[in-house]
């Protein structure tokens, strides 16, 4: 049943709430957290073994807006289009940012899985703006030469990594 994901850790994950159906968004928060979104046969197989139906647990799954049913990247940077990031110029930092990603709004994850880019509505420090943030830390005052370091930087301790 469960293709790419590995049944041991899913099993670690639901003894962690101990099977308990009324654990199931933390559940997969935890799942999340291991792959970086909810594959579809590990919901499947939590709908299972939690004994509840696969409907109710995409029904979870998508109404949450912090859940991903797609890959996303090891960074996830958040652009901030509020009114207050808007009017500072936040979309020439978005721009940047997926032009040298190679991403797109309907394609957000770079090819090589490390970046995720997404817009959202507001990050809630309109006083730092124009502001994204990579992996929760804010990064304020934004332009696109900022965005462009941000991401030198993270290449760099990429390849220091390995």
């Amino acid at each position: 049943m469960v293709n790419q994901t590995d049944t041991g850790i899913l099993d670690d994950i639901l003894q962690a709430h101990d099977y308990n159906p009324s654990q199931v968004i933390p559940i997969m928060q935890d799942i999340q957290k291991e792959y970086r979104y909810l594959p579809e046969d590990a919901l499947c197989y939590i709908a299972s073994k939690l004994k509840i139906s696969e409907a109710k647990v995409y029904g979870v799954a998508t109404f949450y807006e912090n859940f991903s049913l797609e890959p996303k990247g090891k960074y996830i940077i958040k652009v901030c289009d509020g009114t207050a990031c808007h009017v500072r110029k936040s979309v020439p930092i978005l721009e940047e940012f997926r032009k040298i990603l190679g991403v797109t709004e309907e394609s957000p994850t770079s090819k090589d899985g490390l970046f995720t880019v997404e817009t959202v509505s507001c990050l809630g420090a309109c006083g730092l703006a124009p502001v994204c943030t990579v992996n929760d830390v804010v990064n304020p005052a934004m332009t696109p030469e900022k965005a462009r370091n941000i991401i030198e930087n993270i290449r760099k301790e990429e390849q220091n990594d390995n």
